[in-house]
Order: structure tokens, then sequence, then C-alpha cells
């Protein structure tokens, strides 16, 4: 989906959230959030990324890129709500200090949901003492960060650190642009600390989790 993801980025520069929406329906030929997010949302964000680092774009052109995607995504959430109870399990989302980027995140809340998980998504840029504080109170089955810049990630592994070593051991997942190039070498269990380089293997792993099958060849 290049061609479309070129196109959109186009549409979403301009800022025209209904063109996005129509772009998006004439595009998609059924109702997958999947191929929405993973197949033409991010790689669409992946290309405006790029056009920013080229300076082709301004940062308020990115910046309003950015919240026509957002639109885009909680318009869709909106139209699936969801009436499956809840499994009780709960999940945590936020960027770790300093971590701006968001869209990762809201998209991996969105598959959450779908599994009928409890979501506290807690948005960009949460300093590690408030973020270590909310865990600690709230105590959340799993953890999930986002790296999408390398001079983020001294912030991001030491967050990782410390959260997998609050008292209930949470299990911790990486997601992001360079996660899948980052090793997080830490004393942490087995397994805690789980790199996601997809949304599609977030989606296989909380489709093994909710069968009661064995996850740790997921990701592998």
């Amino acid at each position: 989906m290049i061609d479309h993801s070129i196109k959109l980025s186009k549409i979403f520069l301009s800022g025209d959230e209904q063109a996005s929406k129509s772009y998006i329906e004439e595009t998609l030929s059924n109702n997958n959030r999947l191929l929405l997010y993973e197949d033409l949302l991010t790689p669409t964000m992946i290309h405006i990324g790029k056009l920013w680092e080229c300076n082709e774009i301004s940062v308020a052109d990115e910046h309003l890129a950015t919240a026509v995607c957002d639109y885009v995504i909680s318009d869709y959430e909106f139209r699936m709500v969801s009436s499956k109870p809840f499994n009780h399990k709960k999940v945590m989302l936020f960027g770790a200090e300093g971590e701006e980027h968001y869209i990762g995140l809201k998209m991996a809340a969105a598959v959450f949901k779908e599994f009928s998980w409890t979501v506290r998504y807690l948005g960009p840029n949460l300093p590690l003492q408030h973020a270590e504080t909310a865990v600690n109170a709230w105590k959340p089955d799993v953890i999930a960060m986002t790296a999408a810049l390398s001079y983020r990630l001294p912030k991001l592994k030491e967050s990782v650190k410390v959260l997998a070593n609050t008292e209930h051991a949470p299990t911790i997942i990486i997601g992001g642009r360079i996660a899948p190039h980052v090793m997080f070498d830490m004393e942490a269990a087995p397994e805690q600390v789980i790199v996601m380089p997809t949304l599609r293997r977030l989606h296989d792993w909380l489709e093994h989790a909710s069968k009661g099958a064995d996850t740790k060849n997921v990701v592998s």
C-alpha cells in the first residue's frame, strides 16, 4: 500500500479530516483494524516522518498530519465500540519521559481493547516518577511504551528497568520504529520485557494469551 500511503500523507498534510476518511473508505475493501492501522496509517505516518527528517515539511505540518491521523483513529474506534465483557486483564500505555510520539500507542490501545482488556492510556511524555506512582497504584498486568527516536532510548531503558522491578513485576511491551533494533539488558524476569515490532505481532500475542497458549515464541 505504498502508493496509497503517499497519497494519504498528502491528504493528512492538507488537514482535511473528511477527505482522509473518504479516501480510507475507498481504499480499504473491508472494515479491518489491522489493515487500516498496520498497512495504511503506519506507513503513512512513517512517510510523513521521513518528509520532516528531510526538511521537506515543517514541524507544524507534521503536527497537523498527526492530528488528522489521531482524528481518523478516534472516529474509527468510536464506530467500533465492542460490547464484549472485560477479561479483567489491565494494560497501561504511555510514552516514556521525553517521548512525544503517541499514534502507535493509541493504535496498540485499540488492539488491547479488541481483546477486552481494561486500558489506561496516559499519553506521551510521562515523567518516570509519575509513571512509577501510577503503576504501583493501579498494578497493570502489562505496561506498553514506545521508542520512536534514538535519543530517547536512555530514558526509555531507565523506565523499563525501574518499572520492571515494581512490586507486582508487570510484563513490559516496547514498540515503535527503532524498538526492534534495541537490546534491553537489565535485571528482569525471563520474558518480562518484550519488544513488539508490529501491531500484528501484538494481535497474535494477545490472541495466544486469550486462549491460554504459550506466548514465548509469538514475537521471536
